[in-house]
Formats: structure tokens, C-alpha cells, sequence
């Protein structure tokens, strides 16, 4: 049935894309039936951006849109001179430089921070005129589900405020990128490449779905990919739709009506696209996810987005709930032969052979995640990113149900070589054995075969066992129920590593550590450092800064040693741009020469990260004042104090504050200072220290964020200020009396 309350802003948006104005008064006749006021406002709104079209291409500077796209229908706008903010004009600390995104009700400008550093940022600000009660609360929420976020595939938010008339605004990391399918596109990328950007926006996903985040518009143009040290890095960008999941992101979350269609039709669920009032939740990202995998598979999303906006609003929800798509590879068989060697050749392969790339496990995987039920598709962004690396490991993927000739086949291409040679002694032998002999041997092979086939029917059991426990606790976790969770974590042993298990002992660990449940909080962390093996080093390397500093809240210095010998043998030799943290976390007690010896390779990538961080551009400094305070660190336990004392001070340099990094630099800096002769100096660095520290844990530990140090930064900076109080019972200053009391 129709929707009895069109959403005018979904009805403008759905005209606008119609390419003449014959299809637009069609579409808004039927739209519009009965409803003369609505269809004139809309006609009046087309009619007003036509003119400022027309206006605006007469004075159009060729400018290609390098980063932001603004909202559902943005489309960059970097061409067109600014009708409401002009070039030069300075909003807070920024100064307009160049539009560069525009969408129904939002702008994003290219603009310059003049202070307290100077850098190039991402300015989004609303319209003027838009400033509209619903159009303000999507603004605050998106605003907020931003700021949620900590990952290196999501744009980070750096600064918020309002201009002299009232117009919100906030400020983004700049992303000098494309959209997906166009890096793909100009780079020939093959399927796998184009696989593993694909596996690196689904953990950014997660990521957002952990905070309590559905972002409800995936689709290319709000995933930028840029260039970092060479390597490809795809960004999601544009929660300007998110909805938290279980509570509100802002006191002014708009509210979504069961009328109203939020999101671009393309790459909306049937769920969203029903708008029944069903409650959309994180595997409506899911199915998104999936349309994103099908058009870098194919070239094209499974319908066609002018067929759809063309077919009117009803029909459109009828074929997003109802038909089912094409499989990727049956798809390719319906192109022309030109289209088909051009969609090859795009992706760096012959024809023929793409479509039987696509044939099976692909296939399988991209249509699980476009079931229309979404309790088939999967359940997390992860276990979709994990099936994905199942494909490109040639392991047998879960969209379907595994046989016995399935996982065979697998096993076969694993290890063709071995295969090859069993089969050609096995022929041999056979050969050369008498029919009674024979039947013995297949009598014995059939046995061996059935009971191999019960084991692994056992284990394959217990996997989708834990499988599903797995998920009962993810779900758990979301809903803050974490004391049944910890209760049936309890229960469970860990056997093989896991991305949605290192999800849940996170969370758990760090429940127990904010609640300085210590012991607890080590069991948990000692167990996700056994099944984190599939995070990446930005997220496995915190893993060892929350467990760390628990062993010695809990004066267990002989497992800490174990623990930090651990993490140096499996970071030995890292070229992660993190390796500062493991040589941060290895230090937190005096080293003995054997153990500095093990750091040498670590603290060789850590230095040779800073030189290549501090040339940067300024946003980088962020990580270079931390590896200060790493290196810092290291030269105080090498007994170089004068360099500790250096690196300290350059720490303290740098215009990002973070409070919990600069206590710690500064209670080094006080030991530093007590071993050079200064006590005057070390006084006055350590009572600095002490003020901080103290006033961070006089009302509990808090989780905390980046800009203000994690509950384990302080943690951390708490150990270092009790060895820094005992400096001067048990160790006088090189070169100068102790202080008076």
C-alpha cells in the first residue's frame, strides 16, 4: 500500500535524479495523488535548483572531488562557486578553501586551521535555510556517531561547534581519496585486491556496529580510498543516516517513522526499504555490504538504480522485498561481448575466466549476505569478512553447507603436489596386488574413511557450537549484559582464533579492569591474546596495553615478564606503524640487558615510523608524541638519561595534548631529571605528573577516549608515578644530594 505521509525530502531526492523533466512531472503525478499542495512544493524546489544549476555552470572552475560525499544523494560539487559561503571567509579557527561535497541539506568544504597548528580539514555545515528542527537532530547524530569512532577505516572527527548565526558545523579528517569502485576501477585491481579493501571496510563495520552504530548508507561514494606509505586504505565517511542500536546518540535523534525510506535505494535492505516499522539492526549493513561486494565483483550493483528510482517509490520496495537478484557470475553471461571484456579487463582478468572466478564460493557468499531474511544472511560484519578470507585462503566457506565432496575438493587444491603423489603410489600399488588383497584394502580404507568422517562430523559440531555461543555473547555484550556474558564465557574454551571471540574478551576484560576486578580482567585479556590472531597490529597491539599494566595491579612481576617476552617475540619483527606501543608495554619495569637486546629490532621500526611521522602533515602527531614517550622509555631503562630527558621535552612539544600521554612524559621526565643532579626539576615534573594522575582516579577509572587517554594510558602513567614516589629512598641523584624534605 502507499505510504500515507510521503517523506518530501525522499520524493526530492528521487525526482532530482530523473534525467528530463517529462519523467519528473510523471513521477510526481503518480507520487502526488491527491495531494495538490505537496506536488507544488516540490515542483517549486525543482524549478528554484534548475535555475541555480544553470547559474552556477556558467562560472564552473574544473576541480576534481577529492574527498567528501554529504549525505544520501551527494555529488561532488567542487566545480561550482559557493552561493552561501564565500572562499576565503573563516568560520571558527577555519578558513574556507573549496567546496568539495554537497547533499539535500549539508555542505563539506576543503578548509584550513589557522590554530593552534595549521592543517588542511573537512568542514560539513548545514545549509542555509535547512536549519530545521529534524534536519539539525540528523546533524547532532552524525556529528556523535563520529565522534563514537576509533578506527583507522573511519573518518575521525576533530573539532564541532556553531557559526555566529547559529549554523552547526564540525570539523573531519581529510581524506584525499576516490570512491571504491573507481580506485578499483582506474587500478585494473584483480578480484582478490578488490576482496581485501572489501575486508577492511567490514571490520571498520564492526568496529562501528560495537559502538552501538548502524551507519544505513553503504554504498561507494561514501567509502573514499586513499594512498598511505602506497598501500591502498579505504575510509567510511558520511553517517549523516546512522541509528544507534539501543539507545540514542544525541537528546535530538530524530525519530524515523514507519512511512518514511532513509538510505539510497540501490543498496538498501528489503528491511529498510519495507518501512513497516520492523526494527532495523546491524545486518541491514550487512546486505549493504553485500551489494558493495557485487558491484566491485561485477561492475554493477543487482538492480539497476535508474530502473528503480524510474519504477516509483511502490514498485521499488516491491523488487528491494521480492526479487531476488542474479547471481554475480550469471550476470556476467547476460553482458555483450564488449562490456564483458571491458568489466575483464578492469579487473585484470580474461573473460571466461571471471565468470568462472565468480562460479561457487563467491557467488555462495554475496548472495548469504543478500538474503532477503536477514536472519540467513550473516550475522556479523565480521563473519562475513571472515568467509571472505576463507575464499582467498582456498578453506571451505560456511554460505553453504559444507559436504564431503566440498571440503574434499578443498583439500585437494590445498595440497595438489601431495595428492598427485599419494594417488600415483596408491595406482601402483594397487597394480601389483591380488584381487583378494584388493578388497582387503578397500574394506580397511572404507573403515578408516568412516571414522574419520565421524571425528570430523564431531568437530565440525563443536565449532557451530561455539560458533553460536559466540554469537549469544556478542549479543549480550551489545545489550551492556555482560555479567551473564563473563558467567557463560566462563563456560567456553577457546580453541582456534576468532574475530567475534576477541570482540567479546575485549569488552569483558575491560568491564572487569574499569571495576578493578584485576584478576578477572587478566583472565580475560590473557585469553584474548591466545584467539586475537586475526585483528590487525592496530587493534592487537592495544590488546597488550590493556593486559599489561592488570599483572601488575596485581604485583604478578613474574607472569608480566613472561607476558612481555611474549609480546616481543611475536612483534619482533614488525613494520607496523604501532610497534611503540609493544615497546611501550615492555618497559613498564627495569629491563635487564638480555631483554633491551630483544627490543633492538622493534625500536629500529619505531624510529624509522617517527622520522617518517614527524615529517608528515601535522594530523600525524598525534602518533609521534606517543613514540616520544616509548622511546622515552627505552633510554631511561638503558640508564641514557639525558636522551629520556630529550625525547621527553619533544613530547611536550607537540600541539595535540593528550592528558594521560603528557603525565607520563612528565613523570619520566621527573626520573630522567633525578638521575641527571636536577631534584628542583624532578620535583616540579613529578608534582605535575602526580596532579594529573590523581585527579583522574579520585572518581574511579573511566573508560575514557584518544583525546584524553584510555583507562589503561592511565593505568599505565599510575605504575611509572609509584616507581618515580620510591626514586629517592632507593636511588640518589648522579650528581647532586637528595632533595630536602
Amino acid at each position: 500500500m502507499k505510504p500515507s505521509a510521503p517523506d518530501e525530502e525522499a520524493l526530492f531526492e528521487a525526482a532530482r535524479q530523473l534525467p528530463d523533466q517529462a519523467q519528473r512531472s510523471a513521477f510526481l503525478a503518480e507520487q502526488c495523488a491527491g495531494n495538490a499542495e505537496l506536488r507544488q512544493r516540490l515542483e517549486e524546489l525543482l524549478a528554484v535548483e534548475a535555475a541555480a544549476d544553470q547559474f552556477l555552470k556558467s562560472a564552473a572552475r574544473s576541480a576534481e572531488a577529492l574527498l567528501f560525499t554529504a549525505g544520501p544523494s551527494a555529488k561532488p560539487s567542487g566545480s561550482r562557486p559557493l552561493p552561501d559561503e564565500q572562499l576565503g571567509k573563516r568560520i571558527g579557527r577555519y578558513k574556507i578553501l573549496q567546496r568539495i561535497g554537497e547533499g539535500g541539506c549539508g555542505l563539506v568544504y576543503m578548509a584550513e586551521q589557522v590554530q593552534p597548528i595549521q592543517r588542511r580539514v573537512a568542514l560539513k555545515i548545514i545549509k542555509l535555510g535547512m536549519e530545521t528542527e529534524n534536519v539539525i537532530a540528523r546533524f547532532e547524530a552524525e556529528r556523535q556517531a563520529l565522534a563514537l569512532m576509533d578506527h583507522p577505516n573511519i573518518a575521525r572527527v576533530l573539532d564541532a561547534g556553531a557559526t555566529e548565526t547559529g549554523r552547526p558545523y564540525f570539523v573531519m579528517e581529510l581524506v584525499p581519496g576516490v570512491r571504491i569502485t573507481e580506485y578499483c576501477d582506474q587500478n585494473n585491481l584483480d578480484t582478490r585486491r578488490r576482496i581485501e579493501l572489501l575486508i577492511q571496510i567490514c571490520s571498520a563495520i564492526q568496529h562501528a556496529h560495537q559502538k552501538g552504530v548502524i551507519h544505513r548508507d553503504l554504498k561507494p561514494s561514501n567509502i573514499l580510498v586513499t594512498q598511505q606509505d602506497g598501500v591502498a586504505a579505504p575510509k567510511v565517511i558520511d553517517f549523516g543516516i546512522a541509528k544507534a542500536i539501543g539507545t540514542r546518540l544525541t537528546d535530538r535523534t530524530p525519530f524515523t517513522t514507519c512511512e518514511q525510506m532513509v538510505g539510497t535505494p540501490a543498496y538498501m535492505s528489503p528491511e529498510q526499504a519495507e518501512m513497516s516499522g520492523l526494527d532495523v539492526d546491524t545486518r541491514s549493513d550487512i546486505y549493504s555490504l553485500g551489494v558493495l561486494l557485487y558491484e566491485l565483483l561485477t561492475g554493477r550493483p543487482p538492480f539497476d538504480p535508474r530502473e528503480l528510482v524510474k519504477s516509483g517509490l511502490d514498485e521499488m520496495r516491491r523488487t528491494l522485498r521480492e526479487q531476488e537478484p542474479q547471481r554475480p557470475s550469471d550476470i556476467l553471461t547476460t553482458l555483450h561481448g564488449t562490456e564483458l571484456t571491458a568489466t575483464a579487463a578492469r579487473r585484470h582478468a580474461e573473460p571466461l575466466k571471471l565468470i568462472s572466478l565468480l562460479e561457487g564460493d563467491l557467488d555462495w557468499i554475496v548472495m548469504k549476505a543478500l538474503e532477503k531474511d536477514r536472519t540467513r544472511r550473516y550475522e556479523t560484519a565480521n563473519g562475513l569478512a571472515m568467509d571472505l578470507q576463507r575464499y582467498l585462503n582456498n578453506e571451505p566457506v560456511v554460505a553453504r553447507p559444507p559436504s564431503r565432496l566440498y571440503r574434499l575438493e578443498k583439500l585437494v587444491r590445498r595440497n595438489q603436489v601431495a595428492f598427485l603423489a599419494g594417488a600415483a603410489m596408491l595406482v601402483t600399488l594397487l597394480a601389483g596386488m591380488a584381487a583378494t588383497i584388493w578388497m582387503l584394502v578397500q574394506e580397511r580404507a572404507a573403515l578408516q574413511r568412516a571414522v574419520a568422517a565421524e571425528r570430523n562430523e564431531a568437530a565440525l559440531r563443536q565449532q557451530a557450537e561455539l560458533r553460536e555461543r559466540i554469537t549469544q555473547l556478542t549479543l549480550l555484550n551489545s545489550q551492556d549484559r555482560f555479567k551473564e556474558a563473563d558467567d557463560l564465557v566462563s563456560q567456553l574454551t577457546f580453541t582456534r582464533p576468532t574475530l567475534e571471540g576477541a570482540a567479546v574478551l575485549r569488552s569483558l576484560g575491560e568491564w572487569h579492569a574499569l571495576a578493578g576486578r584485576w584478576r578477572l580482567a587478566t583472565d580475560r585479556f590473557d585469553q584474548l591474546l591466545q584467539v586475537d590472531q586475526f585483528d590487525g597490529s592496530d587493534v592487537a597491539t592495544l590488546d597488550y596495553l590493556e593486559c599489561g599494566p592488570c599483572f601488575l595491579e596485581l604485583n604478578e612481576t613474574n607472569r608480566y615478564d613472561q607476558f612481555r617476552r611474549q609480546a616481543i617475540a611475536r612483534y619482533a619483527h614488525t613494520t607496523c606503524p604501532v610497534a611503540d606501543r609493544i615497546l611501550k608495554i615492555s618497559l613498564l619495569t627495569p629491563a635487564d640487558g638480555d631483554l633491551l637486546k630483544l627490543l633492538e629490532p622493534i625500536e629500529a621500526t619505531t624510529f624509522q615510523t617517527f622520522k617518517t611521522t614527524d615529517q608528515g602533515a601535522p594530523p600525524d602527531q598525534f602518533r609521534a608524541a606517543w613514540q616520544c614517550v616509548s622511546l622515552a622509555l627505552l633510554n631511561y631503562r638503558r640508564g641514557d638519561f639525558l636522551a629520556a630527558s630529550n625525547w621527553c621535552h619533544q613530547c611536550l612539544t607537540y600541539p595535540e595534548k593528550v592528558a594521560s600521554r603528557t603525565a607520563t612524559a612528565r613523570v619520566i621526565l621527573a626520573m630522567a631529571e633525578w638521575r641527571l643532579g636536577n631534584p628542583g626539576d624532578a620535583q616540579r615534573e613529578l608534582a605535575s605528573g602526580r596532579t594529573r594522575i590523581e585527579a583522574e582516579f579520585k572518581n574511579g577509572l573511566f573508560r575514557g577516549d584518544a583525546p584524553e587517554g584510555f583507562w589503561f594510558d592511565w593505568v599505565f602513567a599510575r605504575i611509572l608515578l609509584d616507581e618515580a614516589e620510591r626514586l629517592p629512598a632507593d636511588q640518589a641523584p648522579a650528581h647532586a644530594p637528595a632533595p630536602q624534605s
